[in-house]
């Protein structure tokens, strides 16, 4: 696997096989300019995806391609529109530039939050590069292979009551109900799951995919994106520091590895 991009926005690393793993929310970094205006629970960077790149690490031996930011979702997420509609209309979300955290604190200091033209720069300087790479690296693998699986990855805590009641299952896989992947592809995944035995799992549940799998699954095209929103009591520390736990860790990912597979292989048959 090859670095082709590493820079202060984002780091592509490029593979051989037809799969994108993007991990959207895995960033951490705050700008400098942004400290003095976030409050000191924003620099902890709470709802992050922890320890996703480490997780996903056994992927380069399939010959993935792994896109990463360097920023936190709290600067902006790069998993909303554009536009910051809501995806789940009805529904209680953080925005395009979220101003609280899963459990409603405050980001900013009084009299702080971004205006409209700060949202604006924010998007043309961190959402856009990570945006275009993701598109010209899904061209690339589907030039190059006909059709490519796209895998955002994504995990959160099992217990957010702001998002959902009670305990997540451990393995949300979202396809935008079908329409962003080969046919019953996330149905095949829980089966996956359920076979195995040691986790819970939904497909098409409380998290059916957010924009980028939204707007990059195009089936009909060659191009197949499923989301997996894995609980991380799976395989790390829920509570700060959020610690990544080995045994844990080492428990999931060969299951991680035959869901991967799997996909691939039901996309390849498409």
């Amino acid at each position: 696997m090859d670095t082709v991009h590493d820079c202060s926005i984002y780091t592509l690393e490029r593979g051989t096989a037809p799969l994108l793993i993007s991990i959207p929310h895995r960033g951490t970094r705050i700008p400098e300019a942004l400290v003095d205006e976030m409050t000191p629970v924003a620099l902890r960077v709470d709802d992050c995806d922890w320890h996703l790149e480490r997780l996903y690490a056994f992927a380069r031996e399939l010959g993935a391609s792994i896109l990463l930011p360097e920023y936190a979702r709290y600067v902006i997420d790069l998993n909303r529109p554009p536009d910051d509609a809501n995806l789940y209309p009805g529904r209680d979300t953080t925005g395009l530039c979220p101003v609280d955290t899963f459990d409603k604190e405050p980001l900013y200091r009084p009299g702080h939050a971004p205006s409209r033209e700060q949202i604006e720069a924010r998007r043309a300087l961190y959402w856009q590069p990570y945006h275009d790479a993701l598109a010209s690296e899904l061209a690339a693998l589907r030039e190059a292979h006909g059709r490519v699986l796209l895998w955002e990855a994504h995990s959160i805590r099992s217990v957010v009551p702001r998002f959902f009641e009670g305990r997540l299952p451990d393995f949300n896989f979202g396809t935008a109900d079908g329409a962003s992947a080969a046919p019953a592809l996330a149905e095949r995944l829980a089966e996956v799951v359920s076979r195995d035995g040691r986790y819970t799992c939904v497909a098409n549940g409380r998290f059916k995919g957010g924009y980028i799998t939204r707007r990059y699954g195009e089936p009909a095209r060659g191009i197949h994106a499923v989301q997996l929103e894995l609980t991380q009591v799976t395989y790390m520390q829920e509570t700060s520091p959020y610690a990544y736990d080995d045994t844990r860790a080492s428990a999931v990912q060969p299951l991680l590895r035959e869901l991967m597979t799997a996909a691939l292989e039901h996309v390849a048959a498409r």
